[in-house]
């Protein structure tokens, strides 16, 4: 009797530490699976947020990016432009109109300052020329004006066309008589010349009038 009552003693001990060991494995195992709950609810309010915060930056790019508002941006930097460059070509042009008007009309200083001189010596020779002792020494006097005339012209840009036996060249010369007779090496050449001609800067602006051999 005594050994089946260990024996029974011993059984139900058994089945006890069994249970005890099951419900501490219950425990143990709920407590992580709370904590897996925990973090998945974190997981998905984080989302949701993300979510929710997603479409109001993708909005605010938008509206920063809108094309039209950039066209119209750009359409009222180009008429800004547009007017200024009007206005600036406005005033561009009315003063060169003013400049030129003013070179037509005082244009000519330079050249009638440069022939005064020329002109002092021309009224002095005119109001001495009957007290002058000698046609030669009057002359003379005519010749150093001429002189003084030229070089000042020269100084304006002004240049005498040579001529005389010069070939015959239709860009400087004008031929007013054809002279026959003259030998073959007078032939297209420049016999004499009836009026000077002369170049300003290079540019002609009266034709020699001369007679060529013919």
């Amino acid at each position: 009797m005594s050994e089946n009552k260990k024996t029974k003693e011993e059984m139900i001990n058994n089945d006890c530490q069994s249970q005890e060991e099951q419900s501490e494995c219950q425990q143990d195992g709920a407590q992580p699976a709370e904590a897996n709950a925990d973090n998945q609810d974190k997981a998905t309010g984080a989302g949701c947020e993300k979510t929710k915060q997603e479409p109001e930056q993708t909005t605010e790019q938008d509206e920063e990016k809108d094309p039209l508002t950039a066209a119209e941006e750009k359409i009222a930097a180009l008429k800004d432009q547009y007017l200024r460059t009007l206005a600036e070509f406005d005033n561009f042009k009315k003063r060169t109109l003013k400049e030129k008007t003013e070179l037509i009309q005082n244009g000519s200083e330079k050249t009638i300052t440069a022939i005064l001189p020329v002109l002092d010596d021309m009224e002095r020779a005119v109001a001495n020329a009957d007290k002058a002792e000698s046609i030669q020494t009057l002359e003379e006097g005519w010749e150093l004006i001429f002189k003084k005339l030229l070089a000042a012209l020269e100084k304006l840009g002004v240049r005498k066309i040579e001529a005389d036996n010069q070939d015959f060249n239709v860009d400087y010369h004008e031929a007013i008589a054809m002279v026959p007779g003259m030998g073959d090496d007078k032939k297209g050449k420049v016999i004499d010349c009836v009026q000077t001609g002369y170049t300003l800067h290079d540019k002609v602006i009266r034709h020699a009038k001369v007679a060529v051999g013919q």
